[in-house]
């Protein structure tokens, strides 16, 4: 009995000891099961910004389609064919998948968190609105180029979710913006600053990003929901960016894969792709906008700045390209600065809403942060904003086409906030693409996977927003 008993112990022993050999076997060290939150919303937010700030025709067609830049050979995307590189399923897929998942997975990572000391407590509570906050950021995307989407059903058990309204979600953000605002603690700790590369653990900085965030969404509602506009954009108006050092920049780095992706398709890539649109030339030109040689290159061999033709074959060496900051692998992405939020405020003004100052005052500080932010100086701004096209007094056209133009020249490089002021006021004046009939498209068409996967969801978006077609405007575009 007694060898036996022994043999026993020593089988027991050795299939103990195999079993712990396979389980260490079969993980893989490389890919761990959980995720630090911390890891997670750094993650995120480096997805979301390299989704916003990308040149890519794959993936983001907002820079053309506002009239910035133009292709040179392919021709697709410049005349707003959405389908050849079904653009619309990669901004979808790295929202939904890449932005808010990542999110989502981080703020239950963070809820599990537990600490005793109360100022570890006020840090989580901090980083949980933190993430929060770049949810309605995202979702404020989404919406902003397809107008109804999975919402209350997103990133839940469905895997068929249904679309909601999208002025309902507009308004349902603005309640999670609040109580985001309202939880955070800028005498508390936040995300280290390796793991924010927005505002490096700033959390007031973070309450006038969302403050400003809200005053963005109050103006977009402007046209459609004056009430709900008015309220959003008076509460903000004290509590956001307030000077020109004041803004959301995403710093990139000299190395891949941490470059800025428009450096990645405007040298890695080695490509001759774009050129200049005569939109935006053509305008600058006419102004003496002393941001055109920041904005972009002489033509080649010539002292003139000329742009190709929107939508048209334009060939690489007769015309400007983008300047010297865009082909710079650390440029940050800009997500929202101070000059947005003074144009805001020069709108809302016109509009009869309250806050302090004129229009013409904010109008003035937005054009002149823009200047010095592109390396233009004060005595350049001032030059600029006394002439006759350009001085409030005397530009041509009503407010929405002063303030229209004057935002859109500002918003170079951020394509969907250009591309917004343009669908939200009609100003300025695109040109028609060479290449088409069609106007300058409203929003994106729905992904091929959701008509074909999601298809009674889908059917039913379609019917509710009267149509999925570019030319159908969203719920806020009145004009």
């Amino acid at each position: 009995m007694k060898h036996k008993l022994l043999y026993g112990l020593a089988l027991v022993t050795l299939f103990s000891s195999c079993a712990k050999d396979f389980d260490e076997m079969n993980t893989d060290t490389k890919r761990p099961t959980e995720v630090p939150a911390q890891t997670l919303f750094a993650q995120a937010a480096h997805s979301l910004n390299r989704q916003v700030a990308t040149l890519n025709v794959n993936r983001n067609n907002t820079k053309l389609w506002s009239q910035y830049l133009t292709q040179t050979t392919y021709l697709d995307e410049s005349n707003y064919d959405l389908t050849a590189r079904n653009v619309p399923e990669q901004e979808w897929r790295e929202i939904y998948r890449d932005v808010l998942q990542d999110l989502s997975a981080a703020t239950s990572a963070t809820n599990k968190e537990s600490y005793n000391l109360a100022t570890d407590n006020a840090a989580k509570a901090n980083r949980l609105a933190i993430i929060e906050i770049l949810n309605v950021y995202s979702y404020e995307r989404l919406t902003n180029i397809f107008g109804d989407v999975p919402y209350s059903e997103a990133l839940g058990e469905s895997n068929l979710p249904k679309f909601d309204d999208a002025e309902t979600i507009y308004l349902d953000l603005i309640v999670r913006l609040d109580a985001a605002i309202g939880n955070l603690d800028a005498s508390a700790g936040s995300f280290s600053g390796g793991y924010d590369n927005l505002f490096e653990g700033d959390v007031a900085m973070w309450k006038q990003f969302a403050y400003g965030l809200k005053m963005k969404m109050g103006i977009t509602m402007g046209d459609a929901n004056p009430s709900a506009s008015s309220a959003a954009i008076l509460d903000a108006w004290d509590n956001v960016f307030a000077s020109s050092s004041d803004g959301a920049y995403f710093g990139f780095l000299s190395g891949s894969p941490n470059t800025n992706p428009i450096y990645e398709d405007l040298v890695l890539s080695g490509r001759a792709d774009f050129v200049a649109a005569n939109t935006i030339i053509d305008m600058m030109n006419s102004l003496s906008d002393p941001r055109i040689g920041m904005y972009f290159t002489m033509a080649p061999d010539t002292t003139a700045y000329i742009g190709g033709v929107y939508g048209a074959t334009n060939d690489y060496g007769s015309y400007s390209h983008a300047g010297a900051d865009l082909n710079t692998a650390e440029l940050a992405n800009t997500l929202m600065d101070y000059s947005e939020m003074e144009f805001y405020k020069a709108e809302a003004i016109e509009r009869g809403i309250a806050g302090s100052g004129t229009a013409e005052e904010h109008y003035n500080n937005a054009i002149t942060s823009s200047i010095e932010h592109w390396g233009g100086s004060a005595s350049d701004a001032s030059t600029y904003l006394a002439t006759t096209d350009v001085a409030y007094s005397t530009a041509a056209g009503d407010w929405k086409q002063k303030i229209g133009t004057q935002a859109w020249l500002a918003y170079f490089n951020r394509g969907v906030v250009g591309w917004t002021t343009f669908r939200r006021l009609d100003q300025p004046t695109l040109n028609q693409a060479a290449g088409t009939p069609s106007a300058t498209p409203v929003r994106y068409t729905y992904p091929v996977n959701e008509q074909t996967l999601n298809g009674s969801n889908y059917s039913a978006a379609a019917s509710a927003i009267g149509g999925d077609t570019k030319d159908n405007k969203l719920w806020w575009d009145k004009q």
